[in-house]
């Protein structure tokens, strides 16, 4: 039986959709949005109709007709803590969305296209694997201040799916191997997991930086800059997340450009790299202490995996621990429509989702 579904993939500028037959892409586009047209609403959730027009004219521009669809899978949300895999797009999760999100974010939007479609032609709509999959260890969620408890914002999408992958290359299941993953992208995460659960992660505000977020920063100094130069919210929210990592150090968030550099003999930019690097490894080995050191193998992905410099010097650093797959690129739009495709099929089941 083909199974025809369509992912929906929403980013702060672009709407990513693509369709799938089964396993095989028939369409990818990447909808994008200017700044101009972006800065007319006053939310996310103000974007949502023009998203959702976007989405429906372009396929059928290109002559698609919905009623062939078989299923619509969307991003998942800032919903509160979820397990991992499929989750049915229901009336609760729609108006948590909608009126309560964790946080704005453009991945709310995922779920809400994904069911205004569905709904029309009466086929389900899912999310599968949302930024919110939480099921960390009760150790793991022990910050140190009783005020803050550590909680599970990652790349699992990708993270997840690319483990899956993984271990068919080593004639495995996934639920029965260890992973340690960094996601290389604009944000760093890491991740473990064992056994197929994702037990605990550094997220990227508490682990290397990346090409526009600080990471993990000295919490004194920090304090001293947030008072000493009187610095607002917004003002440090950015310095944090927008403008630090490499950009605060090189004014780039390119990798690429960064190579460039250093390529034409800059030595500071090898410098910034590297030390992005030496942070990745240095949390791939944090993290493999909570498998005492029994890891099967060791993921490194994302965007910046495409760079054979970044990824060597990680790999220097972490090998003696575990083999070291590289794995390229986000797929975040065939993680989508693969997870789906299994529920389809029968081989997982799609969760309720309640408050």
């Amino acid at each position: 039986m083909n199974y025809n579904i369509l992912a929906i993939n929403p980013g702060s500028t672009s709407t990513k959709i693509a369709l799938y037959e089964n396993d095989k892409e028939i369409l990818c586009k990447s909808l994008e949005h200017s700044i101009e047209e972006i800065e007319k609403f006053n939310s996310i959730q103000d974007q949502f109709d023009m998203r959702k027009n976007k989405v429906i004219t372009f396929l059928k521009s290109n002559g698609y007709d919905i009623n062939k669809l078989s299923a619509v899978v969307g991003r998942g949300g800032m919903v509160p803590k979820v397990s991992s895999g499929a989750y049915k797009v229901n009336d609760i999760m729609v108006n948590r969305l909608k009126y309560n999100p964790v946080i704005e974010h453009a991945s709310n939007l995922g779920a809400l296209i994904a069911y205004e479609i569905a709904n029309k032609i009466g086929i389900p709509a899912y999310i599968y694997d949302s930024v919110r999959v939480d099921e960390m260890i009760d150790l793991a969620r022990i910050s140190g201040m009783a005020d803050i408890e550590r909680t599970s914002t990652s790349h699992v999408l990708n993270s997840r799916a690319t483990a899956m992958k993984v271990a068919k290359m080593y004639s495995k299941k996934y639920s029965e191997m260890n992973f340690v993953i960094a996601h290389l992208g604009g944000g760093i995460s890491l991740s473990v997991y064992e056994k197929g659960r994702l037990v605990d992660i550094i997220s990227d505000d508490e682990g290397p930086f990346s090409p526009e977020r600080s990471g993990r920063v000295p919490c004194k100094s920090l304090i001293d800059l947030c008072y000493n130069k009187n610095f607002d919210k917004e003002t440090m929210n950015k310095k944090l997340r927008g403008n630090g990592g490499i950009k605060s150090y090189l004014n780039t968030i390119d990798v690429r450009e960064v190579e460039k550099m250093i390529e034409e003999g800059n030595e500071k930019a090898k410098l910034i790299l590297e030390a992005m690097a030496y942070q990745v490894a240095k949390g791939i080995g944090e993290l493999s202490t909570v498998l005492e050191g029994k890891v099967d193998v060791i993921i490194i992905t994302g965007g910046i995996a495409y760079s054979d410099r970044v990824t060597s010097w990680i790999r220097n650093r972490v090998r003696f621990i575990a083999p070291v797959e590289i794995m390229p690129g986000e797929n975040e739009m065939e993680a989508l429509s693969q997870g789906t495709l299994r529920v389809l099929m029968g081989e997982e089941i799609a969760r309720e989702y309640y408050e």
